[in-house]
């Protein structure tokens, strides 16, 4: 069964601004901790990464999963489905980005089905933590912009 959560954050930085921080994937590295590599393996007509590769720490170990994203609904709504994966079954999200002010309001919206199976209490944890840490490093970055 999937784990659902969704988690919001206000940041100091116009809408275009964290879309800018978002979609440049190549940079997670330097300022999401979990991050220890990302490719871009395919882009769109418009030069946008369509395709991209993470590895990343996650439940005590490294995992790696490729996601795909759609900019159908950009730069309002950035989404992306899950293609591959070594730990998650699927993983599927998007974040929203609303104007709030002279700052931006950024909900993550997270779905998450790992192919071993764990209690739901610790999947709650685990997709909340996941969401609280990305939204604080976005945060971070967005604003030092």
């Amino acid at each position: 069964m999937a784990q659902r959560a969704t988690e919001s954050i206000v940041v100091n930085a116009p809408p275009e601004v964290v879309y800018s921080v978002v979609t440049d994937f190549a940079n997670y590295v330097h300022w999401l901790s979990d991050f220890k590599r990302v490719e871009v393996l395919e882009r769109d007509t418009l030069g946008r990464p369509l395709e991209v590769e993470f590895r990343a720490a996650a439940f005590g170990r490294s995992t790696t999963y490729t996601l795909r994203y759609d900019y159908s609904h950009a730069p309002e709504e950035l989404r992306w489905t899950q293609t591959e994966g070594d730990l998650t079954e699927s993983l599927r999200g998007q974040y929203r980005f609303e104007p709030a002010g002279a700052g931006t309001k950024v909900t993550y919206d997270l779905e998450v089905e790992l192919m071993v199976p764990i209690p739901a209490f610790i999947k709650a944890r685990a997709a909340q933590r996941i969401q609280t840490q990305a939204l604080r490093e976005l945060k971070a970055q967005a604003e030092s912009r």
